[in-house]
């Protein structure tokens, strides 16, 4: 009672509103009980977890299945608990057979539930390709529309350290490239819970990535529902001199570099597409007719990534802003190597993004 008499009192001196007297303390304490939410830092794992257990206990429609996902509480405890409050009809743990269970799941869809099937990673969704891209992807259009695909696939996509060729590899350019899905990668537990609560009411197929190595990030995530619209972007900093822009945990690079920049009075502004499909891309160019910079920085092989249809639609809609070459950081056009040089060779990084930056800025 005490903390909110405070807020009443904070509220009357620096937001006074004009309204009659007897009315006055309702109306502030309206205001902020309305508008207070009460933010925790918890991890990027159980960023998922709270959006697929709240959207469970919502709609009975939802369940989850994955290897793993049930008895051992997901291969990154992403599902931990999950199966003694929803139990095994609803969190179902399968063989190691990556197309059946994304069949089963496409079948489910088509008969009004919300699958979530989780991959233990989005290299062995190669397995289960045909039914992501045949079946999900296109059996609204096939079907005149009369079968929603309501379902989301998720897993970590991306390097995860030294897990070779096989283990390392980013398909979220490759399923961004088909018509019918929607491809979201987030980059921190805040955007996580958001997107994926929005992917899961969503009625069209989602592909929703997350990465191995974020799972224990931390970050302010707030008690309160909410949902974030999937394909809006998010200005993650503000800056005046050049854009950058980037996904999933490659931002952590991208702001590391604007960090780094910003000592030698490098102005950057660093932008989170936290969708690849759809793209944001108004809000990409509105930042460039500001800064008349573009950096983009990706995980990915460099022919027919993201950042390559990202410089294209620049170059269409804001050549006239441009003051200098669109400039992309991606991976090397190789397989990764095992090796922990080779890694560190493979990837964007800190030192390649400011490299890029300063020969955009001319310096």
């Amino acid at each position: 009672m005490q903390f909110l008499n405070s807020l009443i009192i904070f509220s009357f001196l620096f937001y006074p509103v004009k309204i009659k007297p007897k009315t006055l303390i309702c109306k502030q304490a309206d205001y902020f009980c309305s508008s207070l939410k009460i933010m925790r830092a918890i991890q990027f794992r159980e960023a998922l977890r709270e959006a697929m257990s709240e959207e469970m206990r919502r709609d009975p429609l939802v369940f989850l299945m994955g290897e793993e996902v049930a008895e051992y509480n997901g291969a990154y405890k992403v599902s931990q608990g999950m199966l003694e409050e929803f139990g095994p009809k609803r969190i179902i743990d399968t063989p190691i057979a990556e197309l059946g269970f994304a069949g089963i799941g496409v079948g489910a869809a088509m008969n009004g539930l919300r699958p979530v099937v989780e991959f233990m990673t989005f290299n062995f969704s190669l397995v289960a390709i045909d039914q992501v891209i045949n079946a999900a992807a296109k059996m609204y259009s096939m079907s005149g529309g009369q079968f929603n695909i309501p379902m989301v696939f998720r897993g970590p996509t991306g390097s995860a350290g030294q897990l070779g060729a096989q283990h390392s590899q980013a398909f979220e350019n490759w399923y961004a490239n088909c018509p019918g899905l929607k491809v979201v990668v987030p980059s921190n537990p805040y955007d996580a819970k958001g997107l994926l609560k929005t992917a899961i009411r969503d009625n069209d197929p989602v592909i929703f990535m997350e990465s191995e190595q974020m799972y224990g990030d931390k970050g302010e995530v707030p008690e309160e529902e909410y949902l974030i619209p999937i394909g809006k972007a998010d200005t993650k900093r503000e800056g005046t001199d050049v854009t950058i822009v980037s996904f999933g945990k490659i931002m952590k690079v991208a702001l590391a570099a604007s960090e780094e920049l910003a000592k030698e009075g490098v102005s950057c502004e660093v932008i989170d597409l936290r969708t690849v499909r759809p793209i944001d891309y108004a809000h990409i160019i509105e930042s460039v007719k500001k800064t008349n910079r573009l950096v983009i920085v990706e995980e990915a092989w460099p022919l027919a990534s993201i950042s390559s249809e990202i410089t294209y639609m620049v170059q269409k809609e804001a050549f006239d802003y441009l003051d200098a070459p669109i400039r992309r950081i991606t991976t090397e056009d190789v397989p990764l190597g095992y090796a922990p040089t080779l890694v560190q060779a493979f990837l964007p990084s800190v030192p390649k993004v400011v490299k890029a930056i300063r020969e955009v800025m001319y310096r």
